[in-house]
């Protein structure tokens, strides 16, 4: 039976929407920027809806077909969609504002919330707050493996894959871009002798629903400046490629090169290439880095980091933001009369370094992506990554509940009111299905209630 509603709908929007403009979408953007809640899976069916349903600013084909591309890319997915949306709609400015403004809110409100937490992270409210909220993540990252695992392991190659990672970085400790090069090697041989094992996987949709006729829609003929030119992709390389070196050189001439934001920009320079399959796979890499090499700051303090970057708003590996911040902090890489100044700095520099990459992929990939709009696959070696990322992000969660559940180490007590949260927290995502920033505001009551009433702490 037809639905008169839905019917009244098409009937409603049959009329191509009128013209946007770059100041009428810089508004969108900006507000995008500040409700991004949920990961990429929540901001990407915020833009569909916003985009594709309600504005029509894109088809649904044009949409996935940008979103396909992002998905085989290092970097946070949904800011790049947004960056590829902004410019195809309004070239390269488009695309600097749409990007820019996925990340600029999180990072203003991350680095207030890391001052905060340096500042008076010791008073009993805060110190509570953490408390409860440092279960609850443990419990969102298992939940992640799980999520990510139930669509990438498909057969028992992939299962292979993710508990062979598993051990690597668990038990054998190699570095997670060993395991990426590792799991990238058996998916090009995989690809070749079992190429049933290693197919590409769904996509986010295989149907296009009819939301009326869009700015940019499924025959729009590629605009001007996003089709492919070998010189206008050798410019952008060239220039992407200048802009990095005069920033580092900028760097190490005015603070030295093993000064503790040189070695920043050039880790995270790194990092940003290697975040294939969200921040969750890619935190391992960070925490290798910042927590155990370079000591920027302390196992607690990054799991901290990544409780704020789960309740606001931008990409998840905004998390960076938070270690540079308390990085310079700590480090006062402008003196130890600016410790604020100094965090800033770092978790600019730090953001600025790993969103580069993101920006790059978009402006040079995206001419060559619009010569065809078939539905992109994933490679073999990318589906095999994928699969090394469930392992890595399953012992990131095992990493956590180790710090939060034995605070002091396995010699000290164990802490049964955080180990009883995280239960509650697992119990909450798995079975009953509760969102993210529900759960964090009551497993941040459950902390306070814990810090105040001793009773519970005994």
């Amino acid at each position: 039976m037809s639905n008169p509603h839905a019917q009244d709908t098409v009937t409603a929007s049959a009329a191509a929407p009128t013209a946007v403009s770059l100041a009428q979408a810089f508004w969108f953007w900006l507000k995008l920027g500040f409700i991004s809640f949920g990961g990429p899976a929540g901001q990407i069916a915020i833009m569909h809806t916003e985009l594709v349903e309600r504005r029509r600013w894109i088809s649904e084909k044009r949409f996935l077909h940008a979103l396909n591309y992002c998905m085989v890319l290092p970097g946070p997915e949904a800011q790049q969609l947004a960056t590829y949306i902004g410019w195809l709609m309004h070239r390269s400015w488009g695309g600097l504002v749409a990007g820019g403004l996925f990340v600029l809110p999180s990072l203003f409100i991350l680095i207030l919330l890391s001052w905060i937490t340096m500042a008076y992270g010791q008073l009993p409210l805060v110190a509570g707050i953490f408390y409860g909220i440092k279960p609850a993540v443990t419990a969102i990252v298992l939940h992640a493996a799980w999520r990510i695992g139930s669509r990438a392991l498909k057969n028992a190659w992939l299962w292979a894959i993710a508990a062979l990672a598993f051990v690597c970085i668990f038990a054998l400790r190699l570095p997670f871009p060993a395991i990426v090069l590792g799991a990238a090697v058996i998916g090009t041989l995989g690809g070749k002798y079992r190429p049933a094992a290693f197919a590409p996987g769904g996509g986010h949709g295989s149907g296009a629903k009819a939301f009326g006729p869009a700015l940019i829609d499924d025959d729009t003929p590629t605009p001007p400046h996003a089709r492919f030119s070998r010189v206008r992709l050798f410019r952008m390389l060239l220039g992407a490629l200048l802009l990095w070196a005069a920033a580092m050189a900028a760097i190490g001439v005015l603070w030295g090169w093993q000064a503790t934001v040189s070695q920043m920009a050039w880790f995270f320079t790194k990092a940003a290439w290697l975040t294939f399959g969200g921040a969750y796979a890619v935190l391992p890499y960070v925490y290798q880095g910042a927590v155990e090499h370079y000591h920027w700051l302390s196992a607690a303090q990054m799991i901290d980091g990544l409780a704020l970057g789960e309740t606001t708003p931008g990409p998840l590996i905004m998390v960076v933001a938070y270690v540079g911040f308390v990085g310079g902090w700590l480090a006062q890489v402008l003196g130890p009369d600016a410790p604020f100044l100094g965090g800033v700095l770092a978790a600019t520099v730090v953001t600025f370094f790993t969103f580069l990459p993101s920006f790059v992929l978009i402006f040079a990939g995206g001419p060559v992506i619009e010569t065809t709009h078939g539905k992109l696959a994933f490679t073999a070696p990318l589906t095999a990554i994928t699969a090394a990322v469930v392992g890595v992000i399953l012992n990131l969660a095992l990493f956590f509940a180790w710090h939060v559940w034995w605070p002091q180490g396995f010699d000290g007590p164990f802490d049964a009111v955080s180990a009883a949260i995280t239960v509650f927290a697992v119990l909450a995502l798995f079975r009953f299905k509760v969102g993210v920033m529900g759960l964090l505001g009551v497993c941040a009551l459950l902390g306070l209630a814990a810090r105040w009433l001793p009773g519970l702490m005994a």
